[in-house]
């Protein structure tokens, strides 16, 4: 199988034991099983690759019809999370091709990608990491931003200037994630350190 990618869902941290007692931090992520829903060609669309689905065990609900014509031309049950993975043109890969968690092997060096977690609206020492001012003796400028912008010119606050506002919930990729274990027995890939994203939210986990 010519595809380097799979879509899972994060399960939560852990840790295990190396070999000589070192406890290793950790994540479970729910790999698979995949199965490939369309097969794009340069000829028709521009590019190769493969659309895979993830299987899950829930039904899906609110399926537009769009989408719906789309599986029923494949002859495949709906699926909630799509993903798109590059494939070489003349890859053996076709419509209702399955991959699981086997892709990967202990040892292998992987790139995960996911949407972190949200914090809300946050100030500046938060989300920018802001020193802020002194706490004592009066001061009165502890966790503000402060001068953003010259008055008389340019009389406005430049593009790009840090400040408040909306923070996490942002597309985040970390590479070299090394992969500890894997368990084909239950689709869990297990890697070591953390992966973007809350419990149960759903990464794409791609080889180097």
């Amino acid at each position: 199988m010519s595809v380097q990618g799979i879509i899972g869902k994060k399960v939560g941290m852990t840790q295990v034991y190396a070999a000589d007692g070192r406890a290793i931090s950790v994540t479970v992520i729910e790999a698979g099983p995949c199965v490939v829903v369309q097969r794009k060609s340069k000829d028709k669309d521009g590019y190769s690759a493969v659309q895979l689905g993830l299987v899950e065990a829930r039904k899906v609900k609110g399926l537009t019809k769009p989408m719906k014509g789309h599986f029923d031309k494949a002859g495949l049950p709906p699926c909630r999370v799509l993903r798109e993975f590059e494939v070489a043109e003349g890859a053996a890969v076709k419509v209702g091709d399955r991959l699981s968690v086997d892709l990967f092997a202990p040892g292998d060096s992987v790139v995960v990608s996911g949407v972190s977690k949200g914090k809300g609206f946050q100030g500046v020492v938060k989300r920018h990491h802001f020193r802020g001012g002194a706490a004592t003796h009066g001061s009165m400028f502890h966790r503000a931003p402060g001068s953003i912008g010259a008055s008389a010119y340019p009389s406005r606050v430049l593009k790009g200037m840090r400040g408040a506002g909306h923070m996490g919930s942002e597309r985040v990729t970390v590479k070299n994630v090394e992969v500890v274990r894997v368990d084909a027995g239950n689709n869990l890939l297990v890697v070591r350190g953390s992966v973007p994203g809350a419990g149960g939210s759903y990464v794409v986990i791609r080889k180097k």
